[in-house]
């Protein structure tokens, strides 16, 4: 559910103007407020609620309708303390979220606002599975297991006092036993790719700044997924191999980077536009 803050523009008559203006005293209005708008609730679901912190009206050429804060906005849905389980259904997995890093590598604290969102977690639940054409498909993770997912993907859940996230098995874009991504395993028609280190200087020796090199769009494929799912509930091996050097998409996939500091690309074979040699 999203919300938008508006500044509208009313152009108006001189004689209605004049006529508000002797109205309301050439004036203007000033209305702070801190409302709150409740999604509608359902059974055992504590509904979001969306803060606005205040509005602001005007008068005198024009009509104004601004906030002095943005909207706090709390995006998990909370299941209330009766409900002990949360089963999945269909190709759906449940994800107990990891906890974001509080430090740096150096041991710097983070402030809320520095720490990255978690692309990861344990799964503690999944789904019967879909059906392709006449074939039942199990999701392909298992609890216990730890996954890497899409960084925007599924619906935040606080159940038993966690942070889970509820998501398609498709949004999974691999498993991670170990703390490096170098070690992912991906799956579907997912690819993890190194990616080629960013020119260091121009053609004519110049020292690039960090801000000022272009994003490479091409790497080393690391690891493959099993392929998609074709209509017979099989797998289709993807074209690209372990050791390809591959030209992809630019702003395709999510980013990681590894213990060493190499930059890692997760992205699907779709995304790779051609083979180097």
């Amino acid at each position: 559910m999203g919300f938008v803050i508006l500044s509208i523009s009313i152009s108006l008559p001189t004689k209605t103007l004049s006529s508000l203006h002797s109205k309301m005293a050439a004036a203007q209005m000033t209305a702070a407020a801190s409302s709150r708008v409740f999604l509608p609730p359902f059974e055992g679901l504590r509904p979001s609620t969306v803060k606005v912190s205040s509005v602001l009206f005007r008068t005198g050429g024009g009509l104004t309708l601004g906030s002095n804060r943005g909207l706090v906005v709390k995006a998990a849905t909370t299941v209330a303390p009766k409900y002990t389980t949360l089963k999945p259904l269909g190709d759906r997995v449940l994800v107990k979220i990891s906890a974001a890093e509080e430090k740096t590598a150096g041991g710097i604290l983070l402030p809320s606002t520095a720490q990255s969102k978690p692309q990861g977690g344990e799964v503690v639940a999944v789904g019967e599975g879909r059906k392709i054409g006449p074939h039942q498909v199990d999701v392909s993770v298992k609890t216990g297991t730890q996954v890497v997912y899409s960084k925007y993907a599924g619906t935040e859940v606080e159940f038993n006092g966690s942070n889970h996230l509820l998501l398609k098995e498709d949004d999974i874009v691999g498993i991670l036993d170990t703390d490096d991504v170098k070690d992912l395993k991906p799956l579907n028609d997912r690819v993890l790719i190194k990616v080629t280190e960013a020119e260091q200087t121009t053609a004519g020796g110049l020292l690039l700044t960090q801000a000022s090199k272009e994003k490479p769009s091409t790497g080393t494929v690391i690891a493959v997924g099993p392929g998609p799912l074709g209509e017979d509930g099989s797998r289709k091996e993807l074209t690209v191999s372990p050791g390809n050097t591959v030209l992809y998409s630019k702003y395709a996939g999510n980013d990681f980077k590894g213990s060493d500091g190499s930059e890692y690309i997760v992205l699907r074979a779709s995304d790779v536009m051609a083979v180097l040699a």
